[in-house]
This record gives structure tokens, sequence and C-alpha cells, in this order.
């Protein structure tokens, strides 16, 4: 609304018209990132939705990353009814947010950093927004969903300043700037284009099993039982 400061809480600012397109095309791209408190950690974590994809000339996703853009790891995949929706759950202190809008060959771009305050006397810490980038109508002069498609992941959208000049992407989140291009053009997207599965160590034990220290009884145990057989 005018008169009120931009923060970018919410992503991008999209007219009713845009938002009820893509709603008609069915692309279903959530935002909005929540604070959520862990129990057994006793701590508070942010937490985001990586979801989104293309319909024809539309196409719209938000993405996560790290404060150095690199890739987290998502909590769990989302199996959504239905396409162009959500993908994967991320779970993390902090995140940095991609959230990319496309109409044809036009390009709307909005990073933001979320992170927590430090929470005071035991109460619920703020959520805090940072914008780090802001492109408008950007272009890619390629046919990302068709002819020039071998291309897609490969390139990121030019933006200019209202002066005409080139503004140049922060080098450290041009990989995850290419993978959402990627996804903005990801026709019935059903998978996460720049979240990665959690890392498993080998043997198939889970990641929280393998952080927790054996206690000597039990490692005795263990030899003793090794020994006898």
């Amino acid at each position: 609304m005018s008169g009120q400061k931009f923060t970018g809480l919410a992503g991008l600012p999209l007219s009713r018209r845009a938002v009820r397109v893509l709603k008609d095309r069915g692309i279903f791209a959530h935002s909005l990132v929540s604070i959520e408190h862990q129990q057994l950690a006793q701590r508070y974590v942010v937490r985001g939705l990586e979801s989104g994809g293309a319909a024809g000339d539309v196409g719209r996703y938000v993405s996560f990353a790290g404060d150095e853009g690199e890739p987290l790891e998502f909590l769990h995949p989302v199996e959504a009814i239905g396409v162009n929706g959500l993908h994967a759950v991320v779970i993390s202190p902090a995140v940095v947010r991609v959230d990319m809008l496309r109409k044809g060959q036009t390009y709307e771009l909005l990073i933001t950093q979320h992170s927590l305050s430090s929470a005071q006397n035991g109460h619920r810490p703020q959520l805090e927004t940072k914008i780090l980038f802001r492109g408008i109508h950007g272009r890619v002069d390629l046919d990302l969903c068709g002819r020039d498609k071998a291309q897609s992941g490969n390139v990121v959208p030019t933006f200019y300043s209202l002066a005409g000049e080139v503004i140049a992407i922060p080098e450290k989140f041009v990989a995850v700037i290419r993978a959402t291009t990627k996804a903005v053009n990801c026709v019935g997207c059903s998978h996460a284009h720049y979240l990665r599965k959690p890392r498993r160590p080998s043997g198939g034990q889970s990641v929280s099993d393998s952080t927790q220290e054996r206690s000597p009884g039990t490692e005795t145990a263990a030899a003793t039982h090794a020994l006898a057989g």
C-alpha cells in the first residue's frame, strides 16, 4: 500500500491480478516464513517452504539458501496433490529466501535474509528481515520452457536500474538464482530445485543417531558381544 515501507517480509509485492492469474494457473508459491519452537532442543528456528513452478508463460518459485548462498538441507520433501505446489520443508536458525516471478521472458526477483533477534528474558524472538537484492523487469531472451530448454539452469535474468544500467547480482547468490530461474520455467514442477536431501552416514544410520555420543557402557557391551561371537 502507498505510504507504507516495503520490508520484503511477505515476499514479492504482487497485484491482485497477478495473484489471481497464478491461482487460475494452479501455481502455489508459499513465500511466508515463520518462527517455530523446538521443544527438545529448546530453541527457536525459521521455517520455510520451497514451492512453486510454471504453467505456460507464467511461473513463480520460492527457494531458500544459507547466508552465503549455499544449498540448505531440507527437513523432508513434500509429495503434494498436483504440481507447482509444495516441494520441501526447510528448518534453520536463519535463511535466505529467493522469490522469483516470471511472465514470458520478464522476471521479478526478491532476495531477503530472515534471522531471529536475541530472545530476552525468555520471550519469543522477533523475525528480522533484510532485503539483499531487488530486481525489477529483468530479462532472459530465451525460451527456457521450449526451444532453449537445454540452457535452463545455466542463465540468470539481467536486471537494470531506472537509468538503464545493469545491476550486478551478488556473486554468492548466482547459483541459487540460476536454480530458481530454471524452476520458474519448470512446467508442472514436482520437485525441489535448490534445497538438497539430508546427508546420511554410511551404514544407514540417521543423522540424529550419528551425532549422539555412545556411553562407555554401551561400547563395553558391544565389545563383549563381539568377543563372545
